[in-house]
C-alpha cells in the first residue's frame, strides 16, 4: 500500500481521476500539462498495487517514440516514487512487480491481442489512432477493473477518437478538455510563444493552444486579415462605431466598439454574455465607454429589445438596416481592409476571428459560399456597427458601375 503523499495536478483534471471509470481522458492544446499528469497518475497507481500497464501509441518504431521518457520524468519528480521504481533505457519496473509495456498499435495487432492481464492502458497522442486499432485494443483490455486512459490534441472533426470519446462518449467515461489556462504551472517561456502565435499566427492559434480541431485556412472568413495587439484610439481616427447582436437561446448577447483609420479596422471593446436577461442588458453594455452617448446599431430582429434599451438609457440605439445580400456585402467590406486589429481584451471577438468559416463540401473538399453556423456573433455586431458605411458603399457601387460600363 502506497504511503500517503501529496502531488499537484491541474484542478480541472481532479474529476477525471476521482472514483471508478472504465475510460479516463483529456484533450486540449499545448502546455496544458495533461501528458505529465497522466504519466504521474500512472506511476502512483503502479506504486499502489502491482499492475501491468500498457503505454500505447498508434505508431512506435522505437522506445524513443514511446511515453517512457515522460513517465520516467514524472517518477523522478516525486522522491517517494523515485524510490519505488527501477528505470532503464527501455524499461520501467516497480519494486512491487508493476511492469510498464510500450507498444505501437499499428502493425502490431496480433501481439496486442495476445496481451493478458493489462490493468491500465494509456493511449498517448490518441488523435492518430485508427478505428481499426480501437476495435482491436478495447476488447483486449478486459481484466476485471481494467481501465483505458487517453490523451490527445484534437485535429480532425471526424477522427475516430473524437467520434468514440467526444461525440459518442461511453457511459461513465471521465474526459475533460484542458488547455494552457487550466495549468497553474504554465511556463513563462511557453506563454511567450503563445502570445507570439496569437499575434503573428492567429490562424493556427486556436488549434495549437486552445485544443480546437484544425480548420482549413482557405475556409476562414478573415484569413490573413486580422491580428491581436494592444492599441489606443487616436483623435484622427474615424469612429467610434457601436454594434449589437442579441442572444437567442444559447447564443451570446454582444456589443462591440470599433474604429477606422485608413485601410485598418480596429475592434477596441466588447461586452459579451450568455443567457443575459433583458433586465441585465443595460448593465452588461455599460462596460463599454460611450455606449449610452453614441449612436449604436442593433440586430433588427428584436425590435422589442431595442425599445427596452432606448427606454433604459440607450436613447441613440437604432435597428440595423438589412437588405438582400447584406451579410455578403458586410463580409466583403470586412475583407476589404488591409488589416483588422483586435485588442487583446476582446477575447471572444479574437476567438471568433480565428474560427469563423465557410462550409466545406464533404465529398469534394471544396470551400462552399455558405457560412458555418456559430463563431459569428461578435462579427455580426461589427457588421451592424459599420452598417451605414457598408450600405453607402453598396449603393455607390450600384449607381457607379453601370455608368462606368457605358
Amino acid at each position: 500500500m502506497v504511503e500517503r503523499i501529496t502531488v499537484k495536478i491541474p484542478p480541472k483534471l481532479l474529476p477525471v481521476f476521482s472514483g471508478k471509470a472504465r475510460y479516463r481522458g483529456a484533450h486540449g492544446g499545448r502546455g496544458s500539462g495533461k501528458s505529465y499528469t497522466f504519466a504521474l497518475m500512472l506511476a502512483l497507481r503502479g506504486a499502489e498495487q502491482p499492475l501491468r500497464i500498457l503505454c500505447a501509441r498508434e505508431y512506435q518504431n522505437s522506445i524513443k517514440d514511446s511515453s517512457q521518457a515522460e513517465i520516467a520524468r514524472a517518477i523522478e519528480s516525486v522522491p517517494y516514487l523515485a524510490g519505488e521504481y527501477e528505470i532503464g533505457d527501455s524499461f520501467i519496473r516497480g519494486k512491487n512487480g508493476t511492469e510498464f509495456l510500450f507498444r505501437g498499435l499499428r502493425h502490431n495487432y496480433q501481439s496486442i491481442k495476445s496481451m493478458a492481464g493489462i490493468g491500465i492502458c494509456w493511449v498517448e497522442e490518441a488523435e492518430t489512432v485508427s478505428e481499426e486499432s480501437w476495435r482491436v485494443l478495447i476488447p483486449t483490455i478486459r481484466a476485471p477493473g481494467s481501465e483505458i486512459w487517453l490523451t490527445w490534441n484534437p485535429e480532425r472533426e471526424d477522427s475516430p477518437t473524437r467520434q468514440r470519446f467526444i461525440i459518442n462518449q461511453p457511459a461513465g467515461a471521465k474526459i475533460a478538455q484542458v488547455n494552457w489556462r487550466d495549468n497553474p504551472w504554465f511556463p513563462f517561456e511557453l506563454n511567450q510563444e503563445r502570445q507570439d502565435d496569437l499575434r503573428y499566427r492567429p490562424d493556427q492559434y486556436e488549434h495549437v493552444w486552445e485544443g480546437a480541431c484544425l480548420t482549413r485556412s482557405d475556409a476562414l472568413v478573415l484569413r490573413g486579415r486580422h491580428t491581436v495587439e494592444a492599441f489606443e484610439p487616436q483623435p484622427s481616427w474615424d469612429g467610434p462605431y457601436y454594434g449589437i447582436d442579441w442572444g437567442f437561446s444559447v447564443d451570446p448577447s454582444v456589443m462591440v466598439r470599433c474604429w477606422i483609420h485608413g485601410r485598418t479596422l480596429y475592434v477596441e471593446q466588447e461586452a459579451y454574455g450568455h443567457g443575459v436577461e433583458i433586465d441585465n442588458l443595460p448593465h452588461l453594455f455599460a462596460s463599454i465607454p460611450g455606449a449610452r452617448e453614441h449612436v449604436s446599431y442593433a440586430d433588427s430582429a428584436r425590435p422589442e429589445t431595442i425599445s427596452y434599451m432606448v427606454r433604459n438609457g440607450y436613447r441613440y440605439m437604432r435597428p440595423a438596416d438589412k437588405w438582400p445580400g447584406s451579410v455578403e456585402d458586410g463580409i466583403e467590406h470586412l475583407r476589404s481592409y488591409e488589416r483588422i486589429v483586435i485588442h487583446p481584451r476582446c477575447e471572444h471577438t479574437a476567438k471568433e476571428a480565428r474560427l469563423w468559416s465557410y462550409k466545406i463540401d464533404r465529398l469534394s473538399g471544396d470551400v462552399k459560399p455558405d457560412l458555418l453556423p456559430g463563431n459569428d456573433h461578435c462579427w455580426d455586431a461589427v457588421r451592424y456597427a459599420l452598417g451605414p458605411i457598408i450600405r453607402r458603399q453598396t449603393q455607390t457601387q450600384a449607381v457607379t458601375l453601370p455608368y462606368m460600363a457605358r
